[in-house]
């Protein structure tokens, strides 16, 4: 399912989740103090863009508690909520289950990217 999933996930709606991904990135990197956040959404744009076969593995510290914290207020909740729909509406049809679970994966990481990795 990864390559076939990649690919049609790709082609109906992921271009336009990783491009979101990088929009943000390239906003956050504006500043010199966002560029660590910036670069964060870089690193998460390659799972928007492709997210079947890959799993986020979630950790941190304080220090990515605060930076959670600050992405939260200013980035993280219109992106999470974007995404949390499109999975709610993707869940609504049985073929679009493994579609709306990786958009609940990428919500998920929407909220708390600092501290957590793709594997």
């Amino acid at each position: 399912m990864g390559c076939l999933g990649n690919f049609l996930w790709f082609l109906f709606g992921g271009f336009i989740s990783g491009l979101s991904w990088c929009l943000a990135g390239c906003l956050w990197c504006i500043t010199i103090v966002g560029i660590p956040i910036g670069l964060q959404c870089f690193k998460f744009s390659s799972l928007a863009f492709f997210p079947f076969g890959k799993e986020v593995r979630y950790g941190g510290g304080a220090a990515s508690l605060l930076l959670n914290i600050i992405w939260l207020i200013l980035s993280g909740i219109p992106m999470a909520l974007s995404s949390a729909v499109m999975g709610c509406i993707l869940c609504i049809t049985i073929i679009g289950i493994p579609f709306g679970l990786q958009h609940f994966k990428i919500a998920k990481l929407a909220l708390m990217p600092f501290g957590s990795e793709v594997i």
